[in-house]
């Protein structure tokens, strides 16, 4: 578990204006349906993200998210995981939702065409020229792994594991030599589930494939510190929050005519 369900993310510095999304249903490359979260912007700025939650999939925490991102210029559709195995939709589910079970029953490729369908829906509407992913825990080692598609600017990785999800599966490790998009990693130092060797063996493999990188790491913080309940890390949150903003900025596309 990352954090308590009814955490809230941390408001960006500055602020971020106030934006409701709506929920919608989108379609995978495989004919799969999902459910998941947008909110646009009040001014597009050109660029989007894909939020990727962690291993609970989409709740609370990840449609705030997304509303922060809009409110500070940015497309988001934020995406649930379980939509191949799961009955009920996310916003649905009770606080006994066994995510657990669907998680087992995820896979690269399922999460590759979640992400694929989020990517075309956020450039769909000719508000959106550069895209990007933004994933949590599990949802931070599939956003790294996604370095590898050719139609994002960027992958941002809070505290992306780097261990296989599946038996015999990528990595983030292993499949450095295959990345074309900036990668942003932001790790905790005192995150167990990470140790620095990991975070340092990560980032060997990416300069050895000569990918654009930089990893951060906050001495200190834990896991999901990200969560606006731990205001002992608010300077590590707000840090964060301008390093994601920048790497965005520089890296989007002008606004679309």
């Amino acid at each position: 578990m990352c954090f308590d369900a009814d955490a809230l993310p941390p408001e960006p510095p500055g602020g971020a204006e106030p934006v409701t999304g709506s929920r919608i249903t989108l379609t995978a490359a495989d004919g799969a349906t999902f459910g998941a979260y947008e909110a646009d912007a009040p001014a597009s700025s050109g660029a989007g993200v894909v939020v990727m939650p962690d291993v609970r999939g989409l709740f609370g925490f990840y449609e705030n998210l997304a509303e922060r991102f809009a409110g500070v210029g940015i497309d988001a559709v934020a995406i649930d995981y379980f939509g191949r195995t799961a009955e009920e939709p996310p916003h649905a589910r009770g606080d006994d939702f066994d995510f657990r079970s669907h998680v087992a029953r995820t896979t690269p490729e399922s999460v590759a065409a979640d992400v694929g369908a989020a990517v075309d829906r956020l450039r769909s509407r000719g508000r959106v020229t550069s895209v990007f992913t933004v994933g949590f825990c599990f949802g931070g080692s599939y956003s790294f792994l996604a370095a590898s598609r050719t139609d994002l600017a960027g992958v941002i990785g809070f505290y992306g594991g780097m261990r296989q999800r599946v038996e015999g599966g990528p990595t983030p490790i292993s499949e450095a030599a295959t990345y074309k998009a900036p990668i942003l990693g932001l790790f905790g130092g005192a995150d167990e589930s990470i140790p620095p060797e990991k975070v340092e063996e990560f980032r060997s493999a990416l300069e050895s494939a000569g990918a654009e990188h930089t990893l951060h790491t906050y001495p200190g913080a834990p896991h999901s510190f990200f969560d606006r309940s731990f205001d002992d890390y608010a300077a590590e949150c707000a840090d964060a929050w301008t390093r994601v903003r920048e790497f965005v900025a520089t890296r989007s596309g002008p606004r679309p005519a």
